[in-house]
């Protein structure tokens, strides 16, 4: 266990288990019969931290590493210039022009996405006489980034234009793929297959799943899986129970305890009006922190076993929560947000988004300690 890092003298530690996340992709990587999965660490390790995520990650045998932005390939880069071999880099948002030597110097691979990207890689890697890797991006749904029908043809029609270029991987992104009953699913799945038969064989192979995909099943996991939110606890769908090991935790210790009676009010917008006696708790966590705006008057935390309700809105540094049924408790005991009797996605539920929202939005303000891993 390394020590809290961050804002030390923090009221509010967020725990991150990183065992758990390196068992995470361990379940993830069993769930397919070739038993190649990469890793998603964009956004900051999803908001946990790139270097103690990515390092515990490398630790448990991942050997490959995907990012959204070319700044956080960089970072990554960096994270593992000591280790040899170097995990894979790829980073997902495509080749911006100018770009293509920041690629190349720190051994890069950029994920292209249209022709005019194909176009800017072939040139540059015809320019520097070596063939450089890069994976391929076909849009079969999400119409975001990715070769589109008409590109992706004209690239079956006219596979010269990849010559010169060490295609790594060919790839697309699920559209649907948490709502296992969803028609999309199988319509990408089936147009990811042909286009896997007909374009150009990269070195590497076909990667179609991410999180939910992987559990819709063998025809999606093609060569590789790319799991991402699931690693760090998320739940793959709503349809059953989780499979994957919870990650995070966050606590805060009480800053201080009021009686009020009724009529009285607490907080901004006087949205919450007490009945009678209450016992109002305030905690150090705020929006400005990621505890959301819209989880006021709606959420619950819990003391030990005994859930208490989250009153009043949800401010910028605070929130106050009902201890009118615990007498006993005051200054410096702690409350529970997110734990054992609630994960991220029941904290995603109450406040009317997904658990990716939650854990992307952790505030940088928490005292952090990480448990376990490669930190």
């Amino acid at each position: 266990m390394t020590p809290p890092t961050g804002f030390t003298y923090s009221p509010t530690t967020l725990t991150v288990d990183l065992d758990a996340i390196a068992d995470n992709w361990r379940i993830l990587r069993d769930r397919t019969a070739h038993k190649r999965a990469a890793a998603v660490v964009k956004a900051d390790g999803y908001g946990l931290g790139l270097a103690p995520v990515a390092r515990t990650l490398a630790a448990a045998g991942c050997d490959t590493f995907f990012v959204a932005h070319l700044d956080a390939g960089l970072e990554l880069a960096e994270i593992f210039a000591d280790r040899a071999p170097r995990p894979r880099i790829c980073v997902m948002n495509g080749l911006m022009p100018g770009h293509e030597p920041v690629y190349a110097e720190h051994d890069l691979w950029p994920s292209l996405n249209d022709l005019g990207q194909i176009d800017l890689w072939r040139t540059y890697c015809r320019q520097v006489d070596r063939k450089l890797p890069a994976a391929l991006h076909c849009d079969t749904g999400m119409s975001r980034t990715g070769l589109d029908r008409t590109e992706a043809e004209t690239v079956i029609g006219e596979p010269e234009r990849l010559t010169g270029i060490d295609l790594r991987f060919l790839m697309s992104h699920m559209a649907c793929a948490d709502t296992p009953s969803h028609k999309m699913n199988r319509e990408q799945q089936q147009r990811f297959a042909d286009l896997s038969a007909r374009l150009p064989k990269p070195a590497e192979g076909a990667m179609l799943a991410a999180s939910s995909a992987t559990f819709l099943g063998p025809d999606w996991h093609f060569d590789w899986i790319r799991p991402g939110v699931c690693l760090y606890g998320v739940r793959p769908n709503a349809d059953g129970p989780n499979p994957m090991r919870p990650v995070v935790s966050l606590e805060s210790k009480i800053l201080q305890v009021r009686q009020i009676d009724a009529p009285e009010t607490v907080g901004y917008g006087a949205s919450h009006r007490v009945e009678g006696p209450t016992r109002i708790a305030t905690l150090a966590v705020g929006y400005a922190d990621g505890y959301l705006r819209s989880l006021s008057n709606t959420a619950k935390a819990f003391v030990g076993e005994a859930e208490v309700p989250v009153v009043g809105r949800v401010s910028m540094d605070l929130i106050t929560v009902d201890v009118s049924g615990l007498p006993q408790i005051g200054p410096g005991d702690s409350v529970s947000l997110i734990g054992p009797h609630q994960d991220v996605d029941a904290v995603a539920d109450q406040a009317g988004t997904i658990g990716y929202e939650i854990l992307t939005s952790l505030g940088a303000r928490y005292a952090r300690r990480y448990v376990g891993g490669a930190a």
